[in-house]
């Protein structure tokens, strides 16, 4: 038997703008609409849902959502009503538990999780010693874990963050590159750089490099340490050998965190295993070690990069 239709009108209050909320020749609106089976209608400040229950109670807490966010100047795009209808569809989190974890706040700018998968990650990393980060190019796997590195130093939780990524040459040998070892190196952790200088003031940047306070180093460097009282992070870590990847797990000292992140999909070693596809495997059941993986769902870049790493799939998929 077909579920009953039923009907809700919302109201807006007289200082909301409605077309930052259906956007841009009603970009938004139309987009909503194509998601559910309910009829929507916007009439001046008043929007009328018309459809089941089930719809009707996403689609109230879509829109009261995007009224709160107008009241609080916030921009309405379509990728961040994606999210939100993402968010509300799944029923892990709610889009204000996503705006209210604020993980660092830089030049005016605050940095949050922004979909469920990311939002995941943060508390994995907050409550494990070893979390993994794994999945697709543009989903904030080695951004955020910076962003909460920061922060934990910011509150003296660690004395130190150490970045580190292995070195893969791709056709070229290092030895033959010109230059000193740090400029042969230094293309393959630019990356890096480029995320720190982002989430803090470039002259703090600096100086905390300077001091040693933080340190970007080839993984090969980590060999014979101790890390203690550290945010470590390992990016690109689909690029580890397991004996790499043995050698990096067992530098972890006291006090110490580490974030492991890569793609699998990736792989730029030029023949053997990869130490991030076999490593849940043999570490998975362990207590304060977590894997969280990422899907397409929680890129945040350009939204053709989601579709392409779909289409990637499916390609797979098929063989």
């Amino acid at each position: 038997m077909p579920m009953e239709n039923i009907k809700k009108t919302l109201q807006a209050s007289e200082d909301i703008h409605m077309a930052c909320i259906t956007g841009t020749g009603d970009e938004i609106l139309r987009m909503i609409e194509d998601s559910f089976d309910s009829r929507i209608s916007v009439r001046g400040n008043d929007i009328t849902i018309e459809g089941p229950q089930t719809e009707i109670n996403i689609l109230t807490s879509l829109f009261n959502d995007l009224i709160d966010q107008v009241r609080q100047g916030s921009d309405i795009t379509p990728a961040a009503v994606q999210r939100t209808l993402d968010l509300l569809k799944a029923d892990t989190f709610s889009p204000k538990s996503l705006r209210d974890d604020v993980l660092l706040v830089c030049r005016g700018k605050s940095i949050r999780p922004k979909t469920a998968g990311q939002k995941r990650y943060c508390d994995a990393i907050r409550s494990n010693t070893i979390t993994f980060g794994i999945g697709p190019a543009g989903t904030g796997k080695t951004y955020l874990a910076m962003a909460l590195a920061l922060a934990a130093l910011n509150r003296r939780e660690v004395a130190r963050i150490i970045l580190t990524r292995p070195i893969v040459e791709a056709g070229e040998n290092l030895g033959f590159l010109p230059g000193t070892l740090n400029e042969k190196v230094d293309p393959y952790i630019r990356p890096l750089y480029d995320a720190l200088f982002d989430l803090t003031d470039p002259v703090r940047a600096k100086q905390l490099l300077d001091e040693g306070t933080i340190e970007i180093a080839p993984l090969a460097f980590m060999r014979g340490r101790t890390l203690n009282e550290c945010f470590v992070i390992l990016d690109e870590a689909q690029n580890t050998t397991p004996e790499q990847m043995k050698m990096f797990l067992t530098r972890l000292g006291f006090g110490s965190k580490m974030v492991i992140t890569g793609d699998v999909t990736q792989v730029d070693l030029p023949k053997g295993a990869s130490g991030l596809k076999t490593i849940k495997r043999i570490l998975d059941g362990i207590d304060d070690i977590s894997f969280i993986e990422f899907s397409g769902k929680d890129v945040v870049r350009h939204s053709l990069v989601a579709k392409i790493i779909a289409a990637y799939e499916k390609a797979a998929e098929r063989g």
